[in-house]
């Protein structure tokens, strides 16, 4: 399996995921032009994507997908209440027919050779969910747009081999910085995003010997920055009482403007 931070940030996210037969998007949240440049690099046509995987209706996960869709019709898959998010977001313009498929939280579905498992999310959305996909033994999943996390998500995020995980914001800038206090309470809330403690303390709850590759995402452009985010991470695995160092990880950020490296397990 491939997988390939496209975007990642408060402002854009798309992610690749695939193996040699099957190419799958999770999230269409930047222009075509920027998706068709990542998918460049990767060596994949758009007409050559076998599915597109929404987390959430925000603008930041599916503005891109209105143009996309319509040059490429090719099928999207999200949550009932996602879709009807979708659906009314004007600022996507026509969606093609028949293209969005409606799946379910905890009910896995094929995608050629790739085994996708939804699961659950709390954020403030209509229906958000996660990805876990599988292929050949290996499993990637994409976890961001967490307020909290719990053992059911601890579940679907264990025995993988690679994963990419928010880490929004430093709490104290957060605090410290220019947003109104109601956005700060809503980033800050069950259903807002996770901080880089609350990712750091997430990671040391999958952690294990086989999880060879780990993408800290979701970056908040105002209230955090990658040395940061990834510092603090590796502190807070460093610091738990596990077998794990920080230093130890193989671990980058997820830029919101380049392509990431491409991650093979």
């Amino acid at each position: 399996m491939r997988m390939c931070s496209i975007a990642s940030g408060s402002s854009g996210n798309c992610i690749y995921v695939g193996s040699d037969d099957t190419h799958l998007l999770v999230d269409t949240g930047i222009s075509k032009k920027r998706i068709e440049e990542g998918l460049k690099k990767l060596e994949i046509r758009g007409d050559e994507l076998d599915g597109i995987l929404i987390t959430h209706e925000h603008s930041d996960h599916i503005q891109g997908l209105g143009v996309f869709s319509r040059k490429y019709e090719i099928p999207v898959y999200a949550t009932p209440g996602t879709i009807e998010g979708i659906l009314s977001y004007s600022g996507l313009g026509r969606m093609p027919e028949g293209l969005l498929r409606p799946i379910h939280t905890d009910e896995p579905f094929a995608l050629g050779d790739v085994t996708v498992n939804p699961f659950a999310i709390s954020h403030d959305a209509k229906e958000p969910a996660g990805y876990r996909l599988e292929c050949g033994g290996k499993s990637v999943a994409v976890a961001t747009d967490l307020g909290k996390y719990d053992a059911y998500t601890v579940e679907h995020l264990k025995n993988l081999d690679a994963v990419l995980l928010e880490a929004n914001h430093d709490i104290h800038m957060l605090e410290v910085g220019g947003y109104p206090y109601y956005l700060k309470q809503r980033i800050l809330g069950d259903k807002g995003h996770l901080s880089n403690e609350l990712s750091g303390r997430l990671l040391c709850d999958i952690l294990h010997d086989n999880l060879k590759h780990i993408v800290l995402g979701h970056l908040s452009k105002e209230n955090n920055y990658a040395k940061l985010a990834y510092e603090t991470v590796k502190l807070e695995v460093t610091l738990a009482d596990n077998d794990y160092r920080g230093e130890d990880l193989d671990m980058f950020v997820a830029s919101r403007d380049t392509v990431s490296d491409i991650i093979m397990v």
